[in-house]
C-alpha cells in the first residue's frame, strides 16, 4: 500500500528507497496511479509494478500509467474510492468483507457475490490487506505514534492499520512527551519502521500558520 491522495501525503522518499532496493513484480494499492515521473509513477516507469489497485488510474499527468497499460505491461483493478477506503479499513479492523450497493449493476460487480437486504441489492467486497504499507506522517515520536496535517491524512491512517508491516516517512521527529495523546491519529502499535525525511520548507510554513 502506498499512501497519498495524488502527490499529497505520498511517501516519495520511501518509494525511492523501494526502487533502489530492487523489489519487482509488485501489486500496488493506492488512491491513484501516479503523475509525472516521480514517486509512484517513477516506480512504475522502472517496470517494478505488475498490478495496481486504485480508484483513479487516469488523472492529469498520468502518462506513465497510460503508456504501460496500453502496452499490456500493467494490470489494473479499479475500485470506487469509498469502497477502496472501506476495504482497507475492514482489513485493519479484522473484518473479512462487507456488502455495498456502490457497484450494483456495473461491470465492477461481475463475478462477485450479491445479496438482497431490505429489498435492495448489495455486492460483497473483500477486505484488502497488504504485506507492507508505505505512508507519510507530519510528525512522529520514537514509539511510532503519528500526526498528520490537513489533507496529508487521506489514506495514510487506514493503510497503516491494514498492512503486516508499516513503514512511515516522517517529516519530523518529536520527543515522546511532546506528543499530545488526544491528537494522535495512528498509534505506534501499527508502526514497525520510521524514516525521518525533513520537509524544512513546508514545515516552516505550516508551523508559522499553526502559530
Amino acid at each position: 500500500m502506498v499512501g497519498g491522495f495524488g502527490s499529497v501525503g505520498q511517501p516519495d522518499a520511501l518509494i525511492e528507497g523501494l526502487i533502489e532496493q530492487g523489489a519487482r513484480d509488485l501489486t500496488i494499492i493506492a488512491n491513484n496511479a501516479g503523475a509525472g515521473h516521480v514517486g509512484l509513477a517513477k516506480l512504475m516507469a522502472a517496470e517494478r509494478v505488475r498490478k495496481i489497485i486504485c480508484s483513479f488510474p487516469r488523472s492529469a499527468g498520468s502518462v506513465v500509467f497510460e503508456e504501460l497499460f496500453q502496452a499490456g505491461k500493467l494490470e489494473l483493478e479499479i475500485v470506487p474510492q469509498g469502497t477502496l477506503a472501506e476495504r482497507i479499513r475492514a482489513a485493519g479492523a479484522g473484518i473479512p468483507g462487507f456488502y455495498t450497493a456502490t457497484t450494483v449493476g456495473t461491470q465492477l460487480a461481475e463475478g462477485k457475490e450479491s445479496k438482497i437486504f431490505d429489498g435492495r441489492p448489495y455486492v460483497l467486497e473483500r477486505a484488502l490487506q497488504a504485506d507492507i504499507a508505505l505512508i507519510q506522517a507530519w510528525r512522529t515520536d520514537r514509539m511510532g505514534n503519528c500526526l498528520y496535517r490537513e489533507s496529508g491524512r487521506n489514506f495514510n491512517p487506514v493503510m497503516a492499520m491494514a498492512a503486516r508491516m508499516t513503514v512511515v516517512q516522517s517529516c519530523g521527529m518529536v520527543p515522546l512527551e511532546d506528543m499530545d495523546p488526544e491528537a494522535i491519529v495512528t498509534p505506534g502499535i501499527f508502526v514497525e519502521r520510521i524514516v525521518v525525511v525533513p520537509d524544512e520548507t513546508r514545515a516552516a510554513s505550516l508551523d508559522r500558520k499553526a502559530a
